[in-house]
Formats: C-alpha cells, sequence, structure tokens
C-alpha cells in the first residue's frame, strides 16, 4: 500500500533527478513546496506535489502532518563509528591545556583506540557500534560512511570493516566502508607496516569485498605524501577510490597528490591557500570539512565562506570518532557551520543533505526529495523550519525519522 503525507508545511530539498552537485551560490537555494504532500510506495518517493492538487486515493494510507516541515534525512560521509570505547580521559587532558599532538606522543590518540579495539571481539564491536548507529539515524541520518583505522594490525583492520559489513546488513539506510589502515603507524617500523598495508591487508580486503573506498591520514607526524601516494596507487588496483585527510594541520601537499589519483572527497582542510583551491576549481575532488572536530580540538575551522565564494561545491560531514569529535550529530554541525564557517543554514543543509551524499556516490538514492529516491526523511517538530537546523544548536527539532518509509524507533538503552 502506498502511504501519502499530507499537509506537509514546507516540503524541503525538492529535485529533480539528474540534478549536479551544487557549486558556489548555488548553494544557497534549497527548492521548497509549501503546504505540500508526498506519496511513498515500496520504501521509495513515488510522488509530491501542492495540496491544492491533491487527490486522495483509497488505496493509500493517509499520514497527516499538520504543518510541520519535512525534508530528507542527512547524509554523513566521513565517521569513525566502530571503536572500542570512548577517550574520555582525553578529554580532560585537553581541558587541562595539551594538544592533539601531545596528547598523541603521550600515549594517547589513534594509537590509544588501537590498542582498546585489537582486544575486543568481533561480536562486541558490532553490539557497540549498532547501538551508536542506531542513534546517529535517529537523530537525522539516512546514509553514512564508516572507516577502520582503529585496527592497525591485518586482524584488527579486517575485523573492523567486518564490523561494517555486519552493519550493512543489519540496518537499512546505505552504509559505505573505507579502509583506514594508514591512519598512524603502529610502530617506528614504518616500511614494515607499509608492506603489510599494501601485500597483505589489500588483497585480503579485496578478497572479502569489505571496503569501497581507501584512505590515508596525510599529515606531519603520519603519513607523508609518498607514502600515501604509494597507498593510493595500491588501492586503485584493487578497485578502492579515495577519500583522504588531508591539510588538518598542515598543507603538505596532500591534495595535488589525492587530485592527481582522482580522489573523490579530500576531508578536514582546516589549513588551505590559495593556490590549493584553485587546485580544486580545477578537479572533480570534493572539499569536505568536519567542523566537530575543529570545534572540539579546538583548531582553525575550514574556510567554507571562501570555498563557496571560489565557486567550489562543499560537503559537511561529522567526524565521528572518540578522540577529535566524539558527536555523530549532524544538526550540531550546520550549527557550527553557520556559526564558525560563515554559512547560510541554506548552505550547511545542502553540505549535509545533496552535496553529501555525492560524496558517497549515492546521488542516485539520498539526499533529497526527488522521485525514485528512498524515502529517508525528516519530520520537524511543529513550528520548526529550515533555519531551526542550525539556529537551534543543540535542541532536537526532530519529530521523526523514516527510513525507507518506515518510522525509525529510536533505541531505548
Amino acid at each position: 500500500m502506498t502511504k501519502t503525507f499530507i499537509n506537509i508545511g514546507r516540503l524541503i530539498q525538492v529535485r529533480e533527478s539528474g540534478t549536479n552537485i551544487l557549486r558556489g551560490a548555488m548553494m544557497a537555494d534549497v527548492p521548497t513546496i509549501e503546504n505540500a504532500w508526498m506519496a511513498v510506495e515500496n520504501g521509495l518517493i513515488s510522488s509530491y506535489g501542492s495540496m491544492d492538487d491533491f487527490a486522495e486515493s483509497p488505496a493509500t494510507e493517509i499520514i497527516d502532518l499538520n504543518g510541520r516541515m519535512v525534508c530528507p534525512t542527512f547524509v554523513d560521509s566521513h565517521t569513525h563509528l566502530v571503536f572500542a570505547e570512548d577517550r574520555d580521559e582525553e578529554f580532560v587532558m585537553k581541558i587541562k591545556g595539551m594538544d592533539y599532538q601531545s596528547i598523541a606522543e603521550a600515549g594517547g590518540g589513534i594509537l590509544n583506540s588501537a590498542r582498546k579495539l585489537q582486544k575486543m571481539s568481533l561480536s562486541e564491536l558490532t553490539e557497540r557500534a549498532s547501538l551508536r548507529l542506531q542513534e546517529a539515524i535517529g537523530s537525522g541520518t539516512g546514509a553514512i560512511e564508516i572507516k577502520s583505522g582503529y585496527g592497525l594490525s591485518m586482524e584488527a583492520e579486517i575485523k573492523m570493516l567486518q564490523v561494517v559489513n555486519q552493519l550493512a546488513q543489519q540496518f537499512p539506510i546505505p552504509i559505505k566502508a573505507t579502509f583506514l589502515g594508514a591512519h598512524a603507524f603502529p610502530d617506528k617500523d614504518k616500511e614494515k607496516y607499509m608492506s603489510s598495508l599494501i601485500q597483505e591487508m589489500l588483497p585480503e580486503i579485496y578478497s572479502q569485498q569489505l571496503a569501497d573506498y581507501i584512505d590515508c591520514f596525510c599529515e606531519e607526524g603520519y603519513y607523508t605524501v609518498e607514502q600515501m601516494s604509494r597507498i593510493l596507487e595500491a588501492g586503485e588496483k584493487f578497485d578502492l577510490r579515495a577519500k583522504v585527510h588531508v591539510n588538518q594541520f598542515n598543507s603538505i601537499g596532500g591534495i595535488e597528490k589525492a587530485i592527481e589519483y582522482n580522489a573523490l572527497t579530500v576531508d578536514h582542510l582546516e589549513v588551505l591557500s590559495e593556490s590549493e583551491i584553485n587546485l580544486l576549481k580545477d578537479s572533480d575532488t570534493i572539499p569536505v570539512a568536519l567542523p566537530g572536530c575543529s570545534f572540539f580540538i579546538r583548531i582553525p575551522y575550514t574556510p567554507g565562506r571562501k570555498i563557496i565564494d571560489s565557486g567550489l561545491p562543499l560537503v559537511i560531514a561529522s567526524d565521528f570518532n572518540p578522540g577529535s569529535a566524539p558527536s555523530f550529530n549532524l544538526s550540531l554541525a550546520n550549527s557550527l557551520a553557520a556559526v564558525n564557517m560563515g554559512l547560510l543554514p541554506e548552505e550547511a543543509f545542502n553540505a549535509t543533505t545533496y552535496n553529501a551524499a555525492y560524496a558517497l556516490e549515492l546521488e542516485n538514492e539520498v539526499g533529497s526529495i526527488t522521485e525514485g529516491k528512498r524515502a529517508n526523511f525528516i519530520v520537524a517538530k511543529a513550528g520548526k523550519n529550515l533555519n531551526s537546523i542550525s539556529y537551534n544548536f543543540g535542541v532536537d527539532w526532530i519529530d521523526r525519522v523514516y527510513i525507507n518509509g518506515e518510522l525509525f524507533s529510536k533505541p531505548t538503552i
């Protein structure tokens, strides 16, 4: 049976199929139908329009939304959702004045997460990740990418990707997996670990079809541009397109190399030069900002306003992880982008929905209210509008979430 949602106060992000990624001034445009209806059939959006033209059918279930706003769910293109435990003790270290690099040098950071994860079973990791993912969907996320990178050994990296694979089978939203074995070096023998990444992990990941993308943390103290180049070249041989961490603390040439390898996205970009913006303008690589990370570890924000004003597209993701961005809430990311990056509410919303779908090659499935796309959408609380997403920081503006046309039940913990 078809479900028809009527008396929608505002139906937000209504787009025709085939629309390209939004760039520059186009990011301020969010097409809307006032006083609308929307029909859902077999989990997909089948039609929509103005209530002025609505004709009720006896073969449909009518759901009256009484003037509430409806918009597509968020798309989170960068997360580290699979991990063993929080790192709240490092949070206290930050408050006392230690920076990200100092905490890592003191035995914290990525290696801390790796030690904990290596000891945890596949089933327990899956159970914990499942609870986090349920909460993320309940907060409005309807498609997500999940990285490995807290394993840093053959066994643990494979285990992480197997968790992601299990989540993809258990949950009704699109889930993309990214191999981030090159997140840090587990010890001083860097060449030995590089060999393991390229000669052991990648063939096994390909054999089990565990990943969609490959990633590398290209940064001083982590992976050099030359090391990233070797990893991305190896990834190409196993049909893994690049989505890479670059320019979080320093500009060392990672963007140029990522573009050379036709990376789908370059993520972080807190440090970004004019010449690097020009490189991105001449490429199809998508800039991704992670404002939750900037907020939590008190580093500069990605210059989102400048990126958009330069005519580029922009995506915003949560970077959800236990160390530098322990929040999966993309409503908060919208607020941070508006307050600290100078984005209009419309631009922030486009960056976390429509454009974000392109950052996972899911533009034909999610990210807008479009005929034939998944019926993954949010019903807002009474009185809330598009501005509310950025304006009401830390406030739950969501009344309910639908995934594939079915009401999603938030977990009770």
